[in-house]
């Protein structure tokens, strides 16, 4: 008797494990992905006081399934390391690596990079949605986005660079170019468009 009272809290025990694990799962599954904004903020921890919220870009890796980026890296300016610049990336929301390159090209590293959060109202969400819902895109089936925040001798933009299936054959893309959003009011300033690139 006492054996299989054992047996049966052993099993539930097991079972309870398993819907555990399958919950979690599902949670991350379905979890939305975090914004940049929040991104900035858990970057924090991993960079030292004097770098805290002194970012200098922030961008993406192609999205790999759906419209939104899963892989971002957040640039910040960091005073003690050889390059003025440390990298974290992130997957998923999860902190995947930690880097200060000695080494870097177009002089990200640099104090007078540094963006004003403060000024910056316009999320990498919202900045997807507005680029993805123009009416020139309408007609096609976008498949893949890739994003920075960034500072040009222009301004401070975010660069949504977009993907629509082909034509012709639903299961290739073509990269139809980039729209200019900016962070501090949400409007387009540009649009750079190549839709015929889908045929």
């Amino acid at each position: 008797m006492r054996m299989k009272i054992h047996s049966c809290f052993r099993q539930l025990w097991v079972f309870t494990v398993v819907c555990g694990l399958a919950g979690a799962a599902w949670l991350r599954a379905n979890a939305a992905e975090p914004t940049a904004f929040q991104l900035i903020k858990a970057g924090d921890q991993f960079v030292g006081e004097p770098s805290k919220d002194k970012v200098l870009e922030i961008y993406s890796d192609k999205s790999l399934v759906g419209l939104t980026p899963g892989v971002w890296y957040v640039d910040y300016f960091d005073p003690d390391a050889r390059g003025k610049l440390a990298e974290v990336k992130f997957g998923a929301g999860l902190k995947l690596d930690v880097k200060r390159p000695s080494k870097f090209f177009g002089g990200r590293g640099k104090e007078g990079n540094i963006l004003d959060l403060k000024k910056l109202k316009t999320d990498s969400d919202a900045a997807l949605r507005i680029a993805t819902s123009l009416e020139l895109l309408k007609p096609l089936t976008l498949k893949n986005t890739q994003m920075w925040l960034s500072r040009s001798d222009e301004g401070v933009f975010w660069k949504v660079r977009i993907w629509a299936a082909k034509l012709n054959d639903a299961t290739a893309t073509a990269e139809i170019g980039d729209v200019y959003i900016s962070p501090e009011d949400g409007k387009v300033v540009r649009a750079d468009l190549k839709v015929s690139r889908v045929q």
